[in-house]
């Protein structure tokens, strides 16, 4: 596989193209930044982490019937995924207040919310990512219908899978976004599952164990995703 242009540059990831119009490669950097890039650091070890952290969990999503854009992983930053066209929603369920719902809503840190709340958040860096509601998805077209519902399912599918798998590890999953995209017609899930984009609880402690250490100065990132990793038996490169 041929790895040729950079397609784009995310906040934590490069995408490049390839020989196959249908594949791309994912390169995990080691930035990582928070507040909408008002805070940028570089982390040793973050990209490799993650890239074989989002390896396993796309390994176990598509073991539980979950299709995902994950094909395989090349080296220690790099991963091998399926060309999407991507919609630009980022899928949120919470199962447990933290965050920006806080903030908005008043509520304190650490409520268990049964049933878990969804929520969808336009992918627009430059006007902060705002919540957006099935009205306005629908009003501008940034997704069809049928495709609203089948994000909806598959991200409540994800959370069961997920929460049971982090739960053997002794850890909560406070919440997560997810993004999809279309492959031949499917929505499929695509972009990636790290600590970057959850936030994981230690089950008795409730220490955190994702980028929250960042965004709070809390000391030892990389070093609490390792741990996540450990606990579900991820053996680091």
């Amino acid at each position: 596989m041929e790895k040729r242009e950079q397609l784009y540059a995310g906040k934590a990831k490069s995408v490049y193209t390839t020989d196959d119009s249908k594949v791309l490669i994912l390169y995990f950097r080691n930035d990582t930044s928070a507040f909408d890039g008002k805070k940028i650091e570089q982390l040793d070890r973050k990209g490799q982490v993650n890239n074989q952290f989002n390896a396993y969990i796309m390994g176990q999503l598509e073991a539980a019937g979950i299709e995902t854009h994950f094909i395989q992983q090349l080296n220690a930053q790099e991963s091998l995924v399926k060309r999407l066209t991507m919609i630009p929603l980022e899928c949120v369920v919470r199962n447990i207040t933290a965050g920006s719902i806080c903030r908005r809503l008043g509520i304190e840190e650490g409520m268990d919310l049964n049933p878990p709340t969804f929520e969808f958040f336009l992918k627009n860096d430059a006007l902060g990512d705002p919540m957006v509601n099935e009205y306005h998805i629908h009003s501008f077209g940034w997704a069809q219908a049928e495709h609203v519902e089948k994000m909806k399912a598959l991200t409540f599918k994800v959370n069961d899978v997920l929460k049971n798998l982090f739960a053997q590890g002794n850890m909560l999953l406070v919440d997560y976004k997810l993004e999809f995209g279309l492959y031949e017609d499917r929505i499929i899930l695509g972009d990636e599952f790290t600590p970057d984009g959850c936030r994981l609880w230690d089950m008795e402690t409730r220490m955190k164990l994702d980028k929250d250490r960042f965004r709070q100065g809390l000391g030892g990132v990389v070093e609490a995703y390792e741990e996540v990793g450990h606990r579900l038996g991820i053996n680091f490169l």
